[in-house]
């Protein structure tokens, strides 16, 4: 079937993402993954078995209690309330739990928000390198995706270039922290700069310019950084989160949007926001997710092996000679292709059955990004692959 026959939208959705979709169905890897032998660094995909705990709540909560068990399931009370409460704990402010929307995911959520918020042509500005499917989810739902890159020397948000970037059809800010792909969280101070930017912004205008927080590794931080929300700062912010990451279970997906406890006209944004999660696909977790919920809440990966994961790879590759990123949060690491040759690295390494993610996905040529959900026996493996790869690409003559 030629293009011709999809939407004009849809086309261009293809298009944008082409490559990639080519190279995650049609590489080695795609090829390879999931034997044994293999050193999988490409997604954050498991590698080990899960927790035992989430297994067995999903168990537990299978058997029905009533016949309407597994009836529709939209934002129900009880998660919500659970969440809030959560919320509260953890973050210092009053979430309620009316103000809680339960999705399938963080991918789900973002959408919806971007659907209750856009006219068509509405600028989106997000933070590059990003994850690679904002841009899509911003031109999905008619948007106008607008990319600034972070601050060349700290990885942080560039305030300046946000505030340059601004215009009168600006309407909203995807901010991912800590990041994913440089791992960096933002401190409290840039969150309020970017709060005054954006209030002198919002001067005058009928409809704020709002944040979407994208917190999904917001558990997974090392070192003792603190990590603030911008929902603490920004009146009009809307957080994003899923457990996917944290209880690192991509294929069983839950998460949440949460209204900033300070945010205007917040009875108006509960109606806007059921009504586009219904229209986005109905997206809400299935009913056995929502009943699980409270009983995995406190479950999570090891972050500190993570952070010990993380102090293994970076310090082994940085002493043959490549660099690295060390990130504060996440479970990725970013690493500079010697002499800038991204395929050439992913080729050789490859063929020795290491596989990681081409940079240019996240806007990273001359880089490839690693993934620690890998295994700490793939870690092993793999390095001696890094090191012959690193002393055969420094052997090539450069054209």
């Amino acid at each position: 079937m030629t293009p011709a026959h999809f939407s004009d939208r849809t086309g261009h959705l293809m298009a944008m993402n082409e490559d990639l979709v080519r190279f995650v169905t049609g590489s080695t890897w795609a090829e390879r993954q999931g034997q044994p032998g293999i050193c999988d660094f490409m997604l954050g995909n498991p590698q080990e078995r899960v927790h035992p705990d989430f297994v067995s709540a999903l168990v537990r909560h299978s058997t029905p209690h009533s016949a309407d068990w597994f009836a529709y399931k939209d934002n129900e009370q009880p998660t919500r309330e659970h969440v809030a409460r959560t919320l509260r704990a953890w973050r210092g402010l009053p979430f309620e739990a009316d103000d809680i929307f339960m999705t399938n995911g963080a991918f789900a959520a973002i959408s919806v928000v971007l659907t209750t918020l856009l006219n068509p042509g509405d600028e989106v500005i997000y933070i590059s390198p990003p994850w690679f499917f904002y841009e899509t989810l911003i031109y999905a739902a008619g948007g106008a995706p607008v990319q600034v890159r972070c601050h060349p020397d700290t990885s942080d948000l560039d305030i300046d270039a946000i505030a340059a970037a601004i215009t009168d059809r600006t309407r909203a800010i995807i901010v991912n922290s800590p990041n994913n792909p440089m791992g960096r969280i933002y401190p409290v101070e840039t969150l309020r700069a970017l709060t005054d930017v954006l209030a002198r912004a919002n001067e005058g205008r009928e409809r704020p310019i709002a944040i979407l927080s994208d917190e999904a590794y917001s558990r997974i931080v090392f070192d003792g950084h603190p990590f603030v929300s911008p929902s603490a700062v920004y009146p009009h912010t809307f957080v994003i989160y899923t457990y996917t990451k944290i209880l690192l279970i991509p294929g069983q997906r839950i998460g949440y949007i949460a209204l900033a406890p300070s945010m205007p006209d917040r009875a108006a944004w509960r109606e806007a926001l059921f009504m586009a999660q219904v229209v986005t696909g109905y997206a809400f977790p299935n009913a056995l997710m929502q009943y699980a919920l409270p009983d995995i809440e406190a479950l999570s990966i090891d972050v500190e092996q993570y952070q010990r994961k993380r102090d293994r790879v970076v310090d082994a590759l940085r002493e043959m000679g490549y660099a690295t990123t060390r990130p504060e949060g996440t479970f990725y690491v970013m690493v500079e292709a010697p002499g800038g040759d991204e395929s050439g690295l992913i080729e050789r390494l490859a063929a020795r059955d290491v596989y990681c993610l081409p940079g240019k996905y996240v806007d990273l040529p001359g880089q490839v990004r690693l993934s620690l959900t890998a295994t700490e026996d793939m870690i092993e493996r793999a390095l001696p692959a890094f090191e012959a790869v690193a002393h055969e690409m420094a052997a090539v003559p450069r054209g």
